[in-house]
């Protein structure tokens, strides 16, 4: 396996790195993401029950032994629950933002990952066979048909090596962005419902 990939030149190595890199993204973004899917189930409507009930601190209390991201934005809407309408939105939309950033972290770099992999071993692949032809110069053509397509083949390893990185990064990716978008929305129902209940209340 490493004579595998020594073969297949320096262009390797970059290529390397990010592998290891786009796996220490994905396992960080899975725990990271699986952690802040731990929410109560109904959490909004037994909070709003409890604030009815004139009962805030045990909604607080419920709040932070969830832990989420939905139950993080409604803490903060119990905390300013006093404050003033366009206040209060302008607090919760604000916590909402700080939240979704903190999802959406490195997330970025798994894109920037899976977009430039397939170029590293597309270029690696364009070094090989221009190393493989400027042999054939050399020998004046006259070289043996095996010697050219085991020439071509290793040229090929990298781009091989780049779409292997570049695949599962994509699909991570898109996965964990899926799943931010969806717990963005849960924070955004919450909040308005938090926010429609305390307009009425």
């Amino acid at each position: 396996m490493i004579g595998f990939f020594m073969k297949g030149g320096p262009l390797m190595w970059p290529i390397l790195l990010c592998s290891v890199t786009a796996v220490a993204i994905i396992l960080e973004r899975f725990y990271c993401l699986h952690k802040s899917a731990a929410n109560i189930p109904n959490i909004s409507s037994r909070v709003k029950s409890l604030l009815n009930e004139g009962n805030a601190d045990a909604a607080l209390k419920m709040c932070e032994t969830a832990s989420g991201p939905v139950a993080h934005v409604l803490a903060i809407g119990i905390h300013v629950r006093k404050r003033d309408l366009a206040e209060k939105e302008r607090i919760i939309a604000r916590a909402g933002s700080r939240v979704v950033r903190e999802l959406d972290k490195n997330l970025r770099g798994l894109a920037i990952i899976g977009n430039i992999t397939p170029l590293l071993g597309l270029l690696g692949t364009v070094t090989g066979m221009i190393k493989a032809f400027m042999k054939v110069q050399e020998l004046g053509g006259g070289v043996d048909a095996s010697v050219l397509a085991g020439g071509i083949w290793e040229a090929l390893i990298t781009t091989a090596a780049g779409l292997s990185v570049a695949i599962p990064a994509f699909v991570a990716y898109h996965y964990f962005d899926g799943r931010v978008d969806g717990i963005e929305g849960e924070m955004k129902d919450a909040a308005s419902d938090f926010l429609e209940h305390q307009g009425t209340g």
